[in-house]
């Protein structure tokens, strides 16, 4: 337990509470027809990518740092940069996250902090203009 206020990490549940966020939002994402854009920048299997975002997403949240033990600072910018992200497919990446934590969020303050941090995230992603 820490010493101050909790973390997000421990609000959410931890462990469990991060896989449980993670896997609903790509089960999201590999069904909906509105995330097809985002999905299709993904593999046929969604497997490394949902370790990829659990890792990533423990220490985003203030707990164990999984993903930057095994790879390094994220420099998540450039490790998106071979895929064409404009604000319709962060959009399709908000509209499976803000989904995920509305069915694996259940304190409303979270969810709403969790929701601006990942929409500064994902708007932080894109790296193609918008079609005019």
């Amino acid at each position: 337990m820490s010493a101050g206020p909790p973390i997000p990490y421990e609000l959410i549940g931890g462990e469990a509470g991060v896989r449980a966020l993670v896997d609903r939002f790509y089960d999201l994402m590999d069904t909906l027809p509105e995330a097809a854009t985002v999905r299709a920048m993904h593999a046929r299997s969604l497997e490394v990518s949902r370790r990829k975002l659990f890792w990533f997403l423990s220490g985003w949240l203030g707990g164990p740092q999984l993903y930057v033990e095994r790879f390094g600072h994220p420099r998540l910018r450039r490790r998106h940069f071979p895929f064409a992200i404009d604000t319709a497919a962060a959009d399709q990446w908000m509209l499976c996250m803000r989904r995920a934590l509305e069915e694996t969020c259940a304190d409303p303050d979270l969810r709403g902090f969790l929701e601006a941090r990942f929409g500064e995230l994902a708007m932080h992603m894109r790296n193609q203009p918008d079609p005019t």
